[in-house]
């Protein structure tokens, strides 16, 4: 059926003249609401107001104003069904082929920081997703346009037809529409539940976990492996520095792995004020370090692993230099994140066909969020893994106890270790690790795993555990290799015979009261 008559009522008014203006030049009539009906008749395109139709004004402030039985009769009126139609004539109210809605920015209005809570809640569209689930749900006789991104191919169908739009286009606009309408309420449901004052279970857990996930336009060739395919979606709503808001300079597009890999990355070296650098590889560090300058700190977590340092992952928490970008340049790896390039540090890179760049501009704070893995079926949810141990938080259980010094080391240990798989062992210095264990079933293994991952003696250094010894044998390796101290939670049953162990030796081990489990 060609299209006769149309209703335009639009917060974002993008394209919107030239729509009309096609719509108008195919003869359909026009009927817009406040803001949306001065645009047309400023740019001269003939519109009535939705009042002529509803016989009704605007009132409340434009509260309301397409709530109106007229409005909504004439969009649900099934075209095959006499009686819908007989009903309408006796009432005297038009059918409606065409709805062109966008909603209130309740999304920008609510990200502003100096937003009142009353101007967010003015900001809920309700005269919109009504309008929008009426014509969606009778898309049979009825096209409804919820984006401007659809009218381009919405006018060149209108004008390959000469007004007429197909069913196959009108199906697929009305499933839009509810991904928009749901998407909007879902942004709703995460800001009241912001607002609610006091962290409950409940509050922080809800009944019903609504998500917003927006497609990224990178297309991925497959997933983890080529047999799978995959693609990339981004959580709105959520301005903390993160991989979908990065910027690739440089390098071809992002693969799966790559942006499981990057995401680690750029959390772990956001955990460190001191100038960072991580190298992964397949989920796993297989160098962290911290140094006066970002060169030395990449040269440090390179030298943790060299071997596995070949085609890995690299995250900087500073502005990659000339210095940094030439070190960088001397190894194959698959992609580097940080804050920022010099002109001269992408001068290099740049020059490297098959390396990615991502600049993510300066870090902001870390976003409490909840944490959320899928399963076959469902969902785990948990909050992120942001918790801290401070020098006074740690409890020294042996007869030996740690140096300032001591301290330093322990510490970074332990910011290290939070980032790999578990079970998980690191051996490091005060800046950087020099033996990873990761992943293995039993904490033992982990603990020989890092010795001879190690590219450099062990005396001296120190060990963190992500979670408590079960058994003294972890203590016996650490002493074995040279191990100074040990930083671990804590709270096994077998404590006492631990640090008896550690005792034996001549080790200082402190307790954490935190373990950083990670699968």
């Amino acid at each position: 059926m060609k299209i006769q008559r149309a209703i335009l009522s639009v917060s974002d008014k993008t394209g919107l003249i030239n729509l009309a203006k096609v719509l108008e030049e195919l003869g359909v009539e026009l009927i817009s609401t406040g803001g949306t009906m001065k645009t047309l008749q400023e740019n001269g395109i003939s519109v009535k107001s939705v009042s002529e139709i509803t016989r009704f004004p605007e009132i409340m402030d434009g509260r309301v104003k397409t709530l109106h039985p007229a409005v909504f009769s004439g969009l649900l009126a099934r075209r095959d069904h006499p009686g819908d139609l007989k009903m309408l004539e006796q009432l005297g109210l038009p059918l409606i082929d065409l709805l062109v809605v966008n909603l209130y920015p309740f999304e920008k209005v609510s990200a502003r920081p100096d937003a009142s809570f009353e101007e967010v809640i003015e900001n809920i569209d309700i005269g919109g997703p009504s309008m929008l689930r009426a014509a969606s749900k009778n898309f049979k006789d009825v096209a409804v346009v919820c984006s401007p991104a659809q009218y381009d191919e919405i006018i060149k169908e209108l004008r390959e037809t000469n007004g007429e739009i197909s069913l196959k286009t009108k199906t697929r606009l009305a499933r839009a529409v509810f991904e928009y309408t749901s998407a909007y309420d879902a942004a709703i449901t995460a800001y009241l539940q912001s607002k609610e004052k006091g962290a409950t279970h409940e509050s922080e857990f809800p009944e019903i976990l609504t998500t917003r996930f927006k497609k990224v336009p990178c297309d991925l060739r497959y997933g983890e492996n080529p047999h799978q395919s995959a693609s990339y979606y981004m959580l709105e709503n959520c301005s903390e520095t993160s991989i979908p808001r990065a910027r690739l300079l440089h390098g071809k597009p992002l693969s799966y792995n790559n942006i499981a890999d990057l995401d680690t990355a750029l959390d772990c070296v956001r955990d460190f004020s001191d100038t960072a650098a991580v190298i992964l590889k397949h989920a796993n560090p297989c160098g962290i370090a911290v140094g006066e300058t970002l060169v030395e700190a990449y040269r440090q977590a390179r030298e943790c692993d060299p071997v596995s340092a070949f085609g890995g992952i690299v995250g900087l928490n500073r502005t990659v230099d000339a210095e940094t970008a030439a070190e960088l340049d001397s190894t194959f790896l698959e992609c580097v994140i940080a804050p920022a390039y010099s002109a001269e540090a992408l001068d290099i890179l740049t020059k490297k066909k098959n390396i990615r760049l991502l600049e993510t501009g300066d870090f902001t704070q870390k976003n409490p969020q909840l944490f959320l893995k899928s399963i076959v079926g469902g969902a785990l949810a948990q909050s992120r893994d942001i918790g801290m141990v401070k020098k006074e938080d740690l409890k020294t259980v042996t007869k030996a106890q740690p140096t300032p010094e001591d301290y330093e080391g322990l510490l970074f240990a332990w910011k290290t270790v939070k980032w790999v798989k578990s079970n998980a062992i690191v051996y490091t210095t005060k800046k950087a690790t020099v033996g990873i264990g990761a992943g293995q079933m039993s904490r033992v293994d982990s603990a020989e795993l890092g010795i001879k991952k190690a590219h450099r003696s062990l005396a001296g250094t120190y060990m963190g555990s992500d979670a408590f010894f079960p058994f003294r044998d972890g203590v016996d390796v650490a002493a074995k290799a040279g191990v100074r101290a040990i930083i671990q939670p804590g709270g096994s049953v077998r404590d006492a015979e631990v640090i008896q162990a550690a005792d034996e030796h001549g080790l200082i081990m402190v307790f954490t009261g935190m373990r950083h489990f990670r699968h």
